[in-house]
């Protein structure tokens, strides 16, 4: 009897929204910051897809069931940078190299138990992160190892540790689009936030203004210079015309 293997669909013929918002504006925001910030390090990368709150498809099962929720965000190393409606694993040929879920109270608990179990024991996924936006206490990391994942620990600096991006992830008190509270950011290695755009406006800014000071400041010791110059030879001007009256002349000096 000759098998016939399934045809899975692709990611055109899939549901790529299901219509449901995210729980509030700070955890649509903190998603957005998460993403925003890593555009610029993904540039410098020869490929590589950052992710949210898109669907993502691993098994026939999954289709099956109907279970088509994806993860707030996701990063996935050494794959086109190319736009997706929705990850679908067996066209791409690997699931994420890390996850972040926003915890909310409706979510929580799933995200700890279902979700993680699905993202450490069918989608194999390296790294696996939860923070909750309006309780940073609630934050968690785990890496995969052999079968199951790993707690990872915070440095004393409050950090997880990101293997696969060789980024830092933490909480960071401070404003982001006019909202001040902590948000979950990522930094390098020497422990600088990769800045969102907002940051690299303002930086910009500053950068600019700072070299206006500085043009301002040389234009004024440029003047400063000009106007001894001219009183100095004002000086030997008159100098001279002192010399002439007595009957001396300055350039026989």
């Amino acid at each position: 009897m000759t098998i016939t293997p399934i045809k899975l669909p692709t990611q055109d013929e899939l549901p790529c929204d299901d219509g449901v918002p995210m729980e509030t504006q700070r955890h649509k925001m903190q998603m957005d910051l998460l993403i925003e910030v890593l555009y610029p390090w993904l540039e410098q990368r020869d490929n590589g897809y950052i992710g949210g709150n898109m669907f993502i498809y691993y098994s026939a099962a999954q289709l099956k069931n109907e279970d088509f929720k994806g993860p707030d965000f996701f990063a996935v190393l050494d794959v086109p940078k190319t736009e997706r409606k929705s990850w679908v694993v067996w066209e791409e040929g690997k699931t994420p190299d890390v996850i972040i879920e926003l915890l909310s109270a409706s979510t929580a608990n799933y995200d700890k138990t279902t979700k993680k179990e699905i993202y450490q024991s069918r989608m194999r996924v390296p790294e696996y992160f939860w923070y909750d936006p309006f309780n940073p206490e609630d934050f968690a990391g785990f890496r995969l190892a052999g079968m199951a994942y790993d707690p990872l620990t915070r440095d004393e600096q409050g950090r997880y540790f990101c293997h696969s991006l060789q980024l830092y992830l933490h909480p960071w008190q401070g404003t982001y689009r006019g909202v001040t509270t902590t948000w979950l950011r990522w930094s390098d290695l020497e422990g600088n936030l990769l800045p969102s755009g907002e940051e690299l406006a303002q930086q910009t800014q500053t950068e600019l203004q700072q070299a206006q000071t500085e043009l301002q400041q040389t234009q004024t010791e440029l003047q400063q210079a000009q106007t001894e110059a001219q009183q100095a030879q004002a000086e030997k001007d008159k100098l001279a015309a002192k010399l002439r009256e007595m009957g001396i002349d300055p350039n026989a000096l």
